[in-house]
C-alpha cells in the first residue's frame, strides 16, 4: 500500500519569542486576517523584517511555520508533493504547502514573484473562501483547517513585466506594506541583534540611510537592516569599522568601481 511520507511538523515550531519591534499596526492587521481566515501578503524591500515578522506572528499564534524561498524553477510538485520510489514501491511525499495544510500550520512563500506563474495558481483555491488544496496526482482535495494560514511576500522594487503577481492572485490577500524602520527603531534593532553599543549602531544606521538615498542614482537598492546587522557582527568580531563596512555593506550593494569609491568616501565621513 502506498504510504504518505512527510516531515515532522514539530521541526517548524518557533519555540522562543523572536525579537521584533512593530513598525505600525501590522500585528493587529495580521491577527485580524488570521481570525477571519484571510491570506496575508507582505510587501517591502529586501531585509526590512518581513520574514522576522512572520516568525513573530507564528510564535504569537503558537503555530508551526513552513517557509519556502521561491525561485524560477519552483514547480507545483515542489510545493504540493510528489511520488518517490522507495525500493519497489512508489510512495507519496508531501510538499511544504501540503504539509502546512494537513497540520494547520502557516505556509510562508517568500518572494512569491520569483516562482513560475503556473506554480502560483495552485494557491488560488487556498486563498479564497474554498480554502482547498487540490492534489491532482493523488486525486485528493484537502480542505484547510481553521488554524492554517497562507502568507506570501515580495519586493515591489523587483517587479517587472515578467515578474509580477497576477491581479487574480493579489486580490485574494490582505496586504501590509513594510519599509525600513525609522532611525531610532533601526538603531535599537541593530544594537540588540548584534549586541553592540548604541553609538556604533547609530553610525551604521546612518550609513544605511545614506546608501538608501542613492537608490535610483546608481544603486538599485540601499543597505538593508540585515546588512547593517551583519556588518555590526563583523565589527564585533574584531574587523575594523571601515573594512567591515566595505565587506558587509559596500561590496554587497554594487560591483561598480566608481560607486564603491563613493561609498567608501561616505564610510570615511562617518567613521
Amino acid at each position: 500500500m502506498k504510504k504518505v511520507l512527510s516531515e515532522r511538523i514539530e521541526e517548524h515550531v518557533i519555540a522562543e519569542e523572536p525579537f521584533y519591534i512593530p513598525q505600525s499596526n501590522e500585528i493587529e492587521i495580521a491577527l485580524a486576517a488570521y481570525e477571519n481566515q484571510f491570506p496575508l501578503l507582505l510587501k517591502g524591500p529586501t531585509g526590512c523584517g518581513k520574514t522576522r515578522f512572520m516568525h513573530f506572528l507564528a510564535w504569537r499564534l503558537k503555530l508551526p511555520i513552513i517557509t519556502v524561498s521561491c525561485h524560477d524553477d519552483l514547480s507545483t510538485s515542489d510545493l504540493v508533493g510528489r511520488y518517490l520510489v522507495k525500493g519497489s514501491e512508489a510512495v507519496w511525499m508531501d510538499g511544504p504547502l501540503t504539509l502546512a495544510v494537513r497540520n494547520g500550520a502557516i505556509c510562508y512563500l517568500d518572494e512569491i514573484v520569483e516562482a513560475r506563474k503556473d506554480t502560483t495558481v495552485v494557491i488560488h483555491p487556498l486563498g479564497d473562501d474554498r480554502r482547498q488544496l487540490p492534489i491532482e496526482k493523488r486525486g485528493e482535495i484537502l480542505t484547510a483547517p481553521p488554524e492554517f494560514m497562507l502568507a506570501v511576500s515580495y519586493n515591489p522594487g523587483y517587479q517587472s513585466v515578467v515578474k509580477d503577481l497576477k491581479i487574480s492572485t493579489r486580490q485574494r490577500f490582505v496586504s501590509i506594506s513594510f519599509e525600513y524602520p525609522i532611525r531610532e527603531i533601526e538603531r535599537e534593532i541593530v544594537a540588540r541583534e548584534a549586541g553592540i553599543e548604541n553609538d556604533l549602531a547609530e553610525k551604521l544606521v546612518k550609513i544605511g540611510h545614506m546608501t538608501r538615498n542613492l537608490k535610483d542614482s546608481g544603486l538599485p537598492e540601499g543597505a538593508s537592516t540585515r546588512l547593517l546587522i551583519q556588518t555590526a557582527f563583523l565589527v564585533k568580531a574584531g574587523i575594523s569599522t571601515r573594512r567591515a563596512c566595505k565587506a558587509g555593506i559596500i561590496e554587497s550593494l554594487t560591483d561598480d568601481s566608481e560607486l564603491i569609491d563613493s561609498l567608501e568616501d561616505m564610510t570615511r565621513a562617518v567613521f
